[in-house]
C-alpha cells in the first residue's frame, strides 16, 4: 500500500510539474539538428536557382502540424533565373522580383517541386506586379505571408510590399506601400489573374520610423486545424529599426474588410493602428507564429534582422506576453565568405512532423553579385529541425 501510495504521489507530482513547465515562458526542452534534405532541395542548376523570402501555404488550408496539405505554395520575393555550370552562375542569368513554387506533398522530394515565374518575349518576369491607386512607376513587390482563407471561398490572400530602389543608404531599397493580393481558388501558376488592392497596413511615423504588417500570419481557427482556437486570422508586423513586433487580428470572413480589423495596445484590442504596442523587439521582417502541442506559442525569427542566431520566444497567447530569448542555431556555418548574412529564418508548420518545427532562414551577401559569380548557390533557403521533447 505504501508504495502505491508513493507512486500515486509521483504521478501527481509529474502531472503538476508538466503543467508548469506547460505554463513557463522561459523553460523548454529541445533538440536542434540541421535539415540537409530540406536545404537541398534548393541546389538547382537550371531555371530558378535562388530566391529570398520563402513562406508555406498549404494550399487546403490546414495550417498546423503533422502535414495534411496534399499540395503546399512556397512563395519567393527576390529570384535568380537562369544556369548554373561547373559551380559558376552562367551569362544571361536574370533577377526577378518575386517567384513561386508548388511542392506536390510534404516531403523535400526534387521531383515533387516545380517553381513558376512569367515570360514576357522569352525573358523571365516576376509573378506579380503592382498596379494599384497608390503604386508608383518604378515600385515592385516583395512578398509577405499568405494563407487560404476557407471562409472566402479558399482564396489565397498574401501581402505584397510596394518597394522602390533608393540611393544611398546599406541596401539600396526602401518599402513605400503595403497591398493585398488575392488569389482565386483553382487559379493556375503562374497566376495570369489576380487581384490586388492597397491597404492601410503601412506605418510612416513622424519620428522616421516605417513598418508594415505581414511579416506572419497565424491562422488561429478550427478549419486550419489548430489547438483551441479562437477564430481569429493573426497578422504581424515589424516597426522601427529596432524591429518591434505588431499583431492585428480579424475574423475570416472579414479579412478584406479593413475596418474590422484591430490592433492589439498592450491591454486591449482597438481600431487605431497608431495604438499598436510592441510585443517584444529585435524580431526580423519575415518571421513566424506557431503553438506547439503543449498550448503554448513559438515566435521564431532572426535575431536583430539579420544576426547570425535563428530565436525562439515562447508566448502564453498568439500576442503575448512573450517570455525570455532562446538561441536555437548559430548560422555562421552558412557564411562561407565575410561578405554573407543571414537573415529572416520562420517555422513552416505544416510541413513539420509531430513535436518538431521545420525552420527556414535566407542567406544574402553585401557584395551580391559578384559573390554570386562564383557561389551560385548561397542564394536559398536552408534548414534546420527543432524537436521538442516530452511533447
Amino acid at each position: 500500500m505504501k508504495n502505491l501510495i508513493s507512486i500515486g504521489l509521483f504521478s501527481v507530482v509529474m502531472s503538476l510539474t508538466s503543467n508548469l513547465q506547460a505554463q513557463s515562458l522561459d523553460n523548454i526542452s529541445f533538440k536542434v539538428t540541421a535539415a540537409p534534405e530540406w536545404s537541398n532541395l534548393f541546389i538547382r542548376t537550371d531555371g530558378w536557382f535562388g530566391g529570398d523570402g520563402i513562406y508555406s501555404i498549404p494550399l487546403n488550408g490546414k495550417e498546423s502540424s503533422p502535414p495534411k496539405a496534399k499540395k503546399t505554395l512556397l512563395i519567393f520575393s527576390d529570384s535568380m533565373i537562369g544556369k548554373v555550370s561547373d559551380g559558376k552562375m552562367q551569362k544571361g542569368a536574370k533577377m526577378i522580383h518575386n517567384s513561386v513554387a508548388i511542392l506536390d506533398g510534404n516531403a523535400p522530394d526534387p521531383n515533387k517541386i516545380k517553381f513558376s515565374w512569367k515570360t514576357i518575349k522569352k525573358e523571365p518576369e516576376s509573378i506579380f506586379s503592382p498596379k494599384t491607386p497608390l503604386t508608383g512607376p518604378s515600385d515592385y513587390y516583395w512578398l509577405g505571408d499568405g494563407f487560404v482563407n476557407q471562409e472566402l471561398n479558399n482564396s489565397t490572400f498574401i501581402f505584397g510590399y510596394r518597394v522602390k530602389t533608393t540611393e544611398g543608404g546599406a541596401f539600396g531599397f526602401a518599402e513605400v506601400g503595403n497591398t493585398l493580393i488575392k488569389i482565386k481558388a483553382n487559379e493556375p501558376v503562374p497566376y495570369l489573374n489576380y487581384e490586388q488592392k492597397d491597404t492601410p497596413f503601412y506605418i510612416e511615423e513622424k519620428s522616421g520610423e516605417m513598418g508594415s504588417f505581414g511579416a506572419g500570419i497565424y491562422v488561429n481557427t478550427k478549419a486550419a486545424g489548430q489547438l483551441n482556437p479562437d477564430g481569429y486570422i493573426y497578422v504581424y508586423g515589424t516597426l522601427g529599426k529596432t524591429k518591434k513586433l505588431l499583431v492585428a487580428r480579424v475574423v475570416p470572413a472579414a479579412f478584406e474588410n479593413y475596418n474590422k480589423w484591430t490592433f492589439w495596445d498592450g491591454s486591449d484590442w482597438q481600431s487605431d493602428i497608431k495604438k499598436s504596442a510592441a510585443l517584444t523587439d529585435q524580431v526580423s521582417n519575415e518571421l513566424s507564429v506557431s503553438q506547439l502541442p503543449d498550448g503554448r506559442y513559438a515566435l521564431i525569427f532572426q535575431e536583430g534582422g539579420i544576426g547570425r542566431h535563428i530565436c525562439m520566444q515562447l508566448g502564453k497567447t498568439p500576442y503575448g506576453p512573450f517570455g525570455k530569448v532562446f538561441k536555437l542555431w548559430d548560422t555562421s556555418e552558412a557564411i562561407e565568405l565575410k561578405s554573407f548574412f543571414t537573415y529572416n529564418a520562420k517555422a513552416h508548420p505544416s510541413l513539420s512532423k509531430p513535436g518538431e518545427l521545420l525552420i527556414s532562414y535566407n542567406v544574402n551577401s553585401f557584395d551580391f553579385l559578384k559573390d554570386l559569380e562564383n557561389h551560385p548557390h548561397l542564394y536559398r533557403p536552408r534548414f534546420i529541425k527543432v524537436k521538442f521533447e516530452g511533447m
